[in-house]
């Protein structure tokens, strides 16, 4: 089969669909593959890596598009829906029920999409190609969190882990899933006080076993979540309904009693965000501030840091990849999890999750 592999447009993503090591799997299985020029090098592979790996390196983004399967990593903008064609597979991160205006020319072009964050591993109830960014991004969270309190930033001015007669910085985390938990580490790490909520009790047990009382864990309501969140130096928003769009579980009026200089990372920007104030921001100009607070969405937070993001995705996407390439659609019946990926197909909406946030889009198709 002949693979596609196009440079990255989104603002400051520097990660790319398959890393050199991928290549070379692909091309000694017999597939060609075709890279777009300088598509790697953000993450840290040159043309003539791939080059070596066994890669077609093509200079222009028409070139490397024209192919049986598509390889990305973020959704595609605006200015590459020209090049999506009938009965092409594009895998790749989606977030449809964000984004509307993708949907509906995925419906129209005929494309057979799949998308990463959907793919789920049958009885186990794992997202398999989300966690290794969901794990970046929740230490991410942290990470940039911290730097935004900064005074210089915009900042309230608190140093999360505090010092020896100063209390440390409050961070509080909504979701206790694969980002809440990451966040919490890096947290618990720099000497924060540590606030996860969540609505499954068994996850919370689960957190109790891994923190123990480094951790305060609350069930989540609103009033548990009015009562953190005003005090919170750093909010974090980590709420995941895969395929669905987040929960707006912080309000405005909520975000106008918190803290002055406070600031808010919300993962699930890219699913919508949890957070009524929050809008995606860029690597570029990744905050505002609105009603005193600063906010960061990001949506594609990993692409901060390409050269682990794109190896530690690669290790999840490639054999998905290989099944593509050998069998194209029908990898999808013969992989469940795969199969749960598929959101569009044959001009119509196929996941279930996505369906339901754009019933007016049609009813879903049979795969094949």
């Amino acid at each position: 089969m002949e693979i596609g592999v196009p440079k990255e447009t989104k603002d400051q993503e520097f990660r790319v669909g398959l890393s050199p090591s991928s290549v070379r799997v692909l091309c000694e299985q017999g597939h060609q593959v075709f890279v777009e020029t300088q598509a790697g090098v953000g993450s840290g592979f040159s043309d003539e890596d791939y080059s070596h790996a066994g890669a077609t390196i093509v200079t222009t983004a028409e070139s490397v598009w024209n192919r049986q399967l598509i390889v990305k990593v973020k959704e595609p903008l605006a200015s590459e829906y020209k090049f999506l064609q009938k009965e092409q597979i594009l895998f790749t991160y989606l977030h449809l029920a964000a984004d509307r205006k993708l949907t509906e020319h995925l419906l129209d072009c005929g494309v057979s999409a799949i998308a990463y964050e959907t793919v789920e591993q049958a009885g186990a109830n794992r997202l398999p190609l989300l966690t290794p960014m969901s794990i970046i991004a929740g230490r991410l969270s942290v990470q940039f969190g911290a730097r935004f309190l900064e005074r210089q930033q915009g900042g309230r001015g608190v140093l999360l882990g505090g010092v020896p007669g100063v209390k440390p910085g409050e961070v509080v985390i909504l979701g206790g899933g694969v980002v809440g938990t990451e966040a919490a580490k890096i947290a618990v790490g720099l000497g924060a006080s540590v606030t996860i909520l969540d609505v499954n009790v068994e996850r919370l047990s689960y957190l109790e076993t891994l923190f123990g009382s480094r951790v305060k864990l609350l069930y989540s309501n609103s009033a548990h979540i009015e009562e953190t969140v005003k005090s919170a130096d750093l909010l974090i928003g980590a709420v995941l309904l895969p395929g669905k769009r987040a929960p707006i579980l912080v309000s405005r009026e909520l975000v106008k009693q918190m803290r002055p200089g406070a600031v808010i990372v919300d993962v699930a920007v890219d699913q919508g965000g949890c957070v009524e104030t929050l809008h995606p921001t860029s690597h570029t100009h990744p905050v505002y501030e609105e009603e005193g607070v600063l906010h960061y969405g990001v949506p594609n937070m990993p692409g901060a840091v390409p050269w682990t993001s794109t190896q530690a995705l690669n290790n999840s996407t490639l054999p998905y990849v290989q099944l593509l390439a050998d069998l194209g659609l029908k990898a999808c019946e013969v992989n469940t999890s795969l199969g749960k990926g598929l959101n569009v197909h044959n001009h119509q909406l196929v996941h279930p999750a996505v369906q339901e946030m754009f019933p007016d889009l049609g009813k879903p198709a049979s795969i094949i």
